[in-house]
């Protein structure tokens, strides 16, 4: 039976015997650093094995009790050499690049991880096209079913989110926009303001964000978690291409919704302003609605709806390409879910902005 190491105190003498290996000294360990009294020496005598572990504690216990080793072989001699000539007091701390670095190295790993995700996209482009083109080649391999559940998913279970947002996107324009053209006795141009900004600019920028925050996260999490799953492989070995049953169904879905959702939540926005102008304005609901026709231009319809299926495209497409970049463990799900919502919603706004200066240029303003 193997021993254990051991441990006796007598006069002032701390005996420690037996083995003293990383093995057999957690036993003993808060027994030993448990002694208390006057320690003036520690016998090593009787040790019959030790190594690095049992020769720091023999260092630390003669630093505790300010106590003298006696005793030590030429093989714990030489390890408590090795051992008790590192110990140092003084704190360690890594050194600290002055800050104007710091900033410069993060900006630089940025614009870096920027141009490897742009390459990304682009591939992820490109072999979407190509999966389209595949499709359209051979028709058979179109997944409606798929294709049916996503427009369910993107755009039927979307309406009352996004039809009480515009409502409500509505009522706080015309009110806040009726309270300022009081001041000018232009409370009327309150039916001007509500029917052209939302058909032309908020009823789609907003549904886009709702649908990035919504439909993107959904993509991004449900491929990613695929991924994680295997499940892409498994397809890939039994023939099927992700990117035909899994990307184009739901990049397809945000494309067709998109106008759809748009239109609505613009019809919605006119209607929560309809009934504040009829509130607090005295106009008429049904006269507010007919203004509408009026005052407001064909092409701010027109401008939305192109803006639409763009919007939608860019937000599947960050959805999706996050989603199948998930590797490694759960917590890149998480992360390539935020990324998605956050890139969505930016390239959405950015395009926006080019939108609104191309239209300004040809006259659509």
């Amino acid at each position: 039976m193997e021993r254990t190491a051991e441990f006796a105190i007598n006069d002032g003498v701390l005996a420690l015997s037996g083995p003293y290996l990383v093995s057999s000294v957690s036993d003993i360990e808060h027994g030993i650093y448990a002694v208390e009294g006057p320690v003036s020496k520690i016998d090593l005598s009787d040790v019959s094995e030790i190594d690095t572990v049992g020769a720091w504690i023999a260092c630390d216990l003669a630093k505790e009790h300010e106590a003298e080793i006696v005793g030590a072989s030429e093989r714990a001699q030489r390890l408590m050499d090795a051992v008790c000539g590192h110990e140092t007091d003084t704190e360690v701390s890594s050194p600290r690049e002055p800050l104007g670095q710091r900033v410069y190295h993060s900006f630089s790993q940025k614009v870096y991880n920027a141009r490897h995700g742009a390459r990304g996209v682009i591939g992820f482009l490109g072999a979407l096209i190509l999966a389209a083109g595949s499709v359209i080649r051979h028709p058979s391999r179109f997944r409606g079913k798929a294709l049916v559940r996503q427009l369910e998913l993107v755009g039927v279970k979307a309406l009352p989110i996004v039809g009480l947002m515009s409502f409500l996107i509505g009522i706080v324009i015309a009110q806040q926009g009726a309270v300022q053209l009081q001041q000018f006795g232009a409370e009327t141009l309150t039916v001007n303001l509500v029917g052209r900004i939302t058909l032309r600019e908020l009823g789609v920028l907003m549904t886009a964000i709702m649908v990035a925050g919504r439909s993107g996260s959904a993509f991004a999490a449900q491929l990613g978690t695929m991924k994680l799953t295997e499940e892409v492989d498994a397809m890939r070995t039994i023939g099927i291409a992700p990117m035909e049953a899994l990307v184009i169904p739901r990049i397809l879905a945000a494309i067709l919704m998109m106008p759809l959702l748009g239109f609505y939540a613009s019809v919605m926005a006119i209607i929560g302003g309809a009934v504040v102008s009829d509130l607090m304005l005295g106009i008429p609901f049904w006269n507010f609605l007919q203004r509408i026709q009026e005052v407001v231009p064909p092409y701010d319809l027109y401008v939305g709806m192109i803006k639409a299926p763009v919007f939608g495209l860019i937000v599947a497409l960050a959805g999706c390409y996050n989603g199948m970049q998930v590797e490694g463990d759960s917590e890149q799900v998480g992360s390539r879910t935020t990324m998605a919502v956050v890139t969505g919603i930016f390239a959405v706004i950015v395009l926006d902005a080019f939108f609104a200066v191309f239209f300004t240029r040809v006259g659509w303003a």
